[in-house]
């Protein structure tokens, strides 16, 4: 049994998904992997991780119009954590929404992902930001 771990920095543009497949695979592949189990983990509290699909921008736009129905952005008048900014608390509430942990299986050396599926990393704050997703793959020598 093996095992890897790499910090993957993924910088963002604001409010949305960025994808982080390729580094993630190009990872994968690095390591001599054949088979195992890959978990992502990201290590804030105002982002988060999804795989979701990856043909239709249409997707990240209806996600994104859902969660500004579900949770929108407010100040002091509608959380009491405001200090932060208006997007902030909203942030907190998206990541615990979503998921901040990922369990990817690793077959022929790749993750085992479908014919339109990536994986993101979802940034719920509207300004840039530099995110941290820790990479940790275990498994058998392919």
């Amino acid at each position: 049994m093996r095992q890897a771990l790499h910090r993957l920095e993924v910088a963002t543009w604001g409010r949305g998904l960025t994808d982080i497949t390729a580094p993630v695979c190009r990872f994968v592949a690095e390591q001599g992997i054949g088979t195992g189990l890959l978990t992502l983990w990201c290590r804030h509290t105002s982002a988060s991780l999804l795989v979701q699909e990856n043909a239709s921008p249409d997707v990240q736009v209806d996600l994104e119009a859902f969660l500004a129905r579900l949770v929108p952005d407010g100040g002091a008048e509608r959380y009491r954590h405001a200090e932060e900014g208006p997007d902030d608390m909203p942030a907190h509430i998206r990541s615990m929404l979503t998921a901040t942990q990922l369990s990817v299986p690793v077959t022929a050396g790749r993750p085992v992902l479908g014919t339109w599926q990536a994986i993101y990393l979802y940034e719920h704050r509207t300004s840039p930001h530099r995110r941290e997703v820790v990479l940790h793959l275990l498994g058998e020598a392919g």
